[in-house]
């Protein structure tokens, strides 16, 4: 469990294929002071497991779910990726639960600067935009983010200066891919709404026809 505030970025070193995983060596600073072999750290979004580190980097085995669902198996040596520990009992909640399971990937339609304000706007597919609610939750490479605006499938954030300076969004523009990991929440209540209905034979199809919208 994760809470979407970005601890460091950290940069690539390597990523090797190795059948339908790959080895990813990443260097960092901030998340090795107290980390072990085995502990959960949260890459752009996505759950790894450290396998093994050094004072300079760590390494992890990204499996095939998640080269194909999510942008790791995109990365090169020298990019730029979002770092956290796992939440501990003890520590405050600084932005929502994160489980670093990614949805999908989505892609950044406009990164606008206004002032000190960044608008960054996504594309989220329908299946997912369900979970999505004005002043509501998301992760977008395990960056907590609160949703400013929802216009069709175009899904707006508000982006403080000190997350812009903290995380890797710096280095975004459109067109570029993002991890997205819709609110927990949202989706348990999702999926026991569509157990009911489907109990009740109730459909959304029908909803409409009974005059709901």
């Amino acid at each position: 469990m994760f809470t979407g505030i970005v601890e460091e970025v950290g940069r690539v070193l390597s990523f090797s294929r190795q059948a339908d995983s790959a080895r990813l060596v990443i260097q960092a600073k901030c998340v090795l002071e107290d980390i072990k072999q085995g502990d959960s750290v949260n890459v752009d979004g996505v759950c790894q497991t450290i396998i093994s580190f050094d004072l300079e980097s760590f390494t992890v085995d990204t499996l095939a779910e998640s080269l194909k669902k999510t942008t790791l198996g995109n990365l090169r040596h020298g990019d730029p990726v979002n770092l956290e520990r796992a939440l501990r009992p003890d520590s405050r909640m600084g932005g929502h639960f994160v489980q670093g399971h990614v949805s999908c990937t989505v892609r950044i339609l406009e990164m606008r600067k206004t002032g000190n304000n960044t608008y960054l706007t996504v594309e989220i597919p329908e299946e997912h935009l369900r979970c999505c609610v004005p002043e509501g939750s998301i992760a977008l490479d395990g960056i907590s983010l609160t949703i400013a605006q929802i216009k069709g499938n175009a899904v707006r954030a508000n982006i403080i200066p000190a997350t812009l300076a903290a995380a890797s969004l710096r280095y975004k523009q459109a067109g570029d891919l993002m991890n997205l990991e819709t609110d927990i929440l949202g989706r348990y209540v999702e999926n026991l709404l569509s157990s009911a209905a489907k109990s009740m034979g109730l459909s959304f199809e029908r909803l409409e026809e009974l005059g709901y919208k």
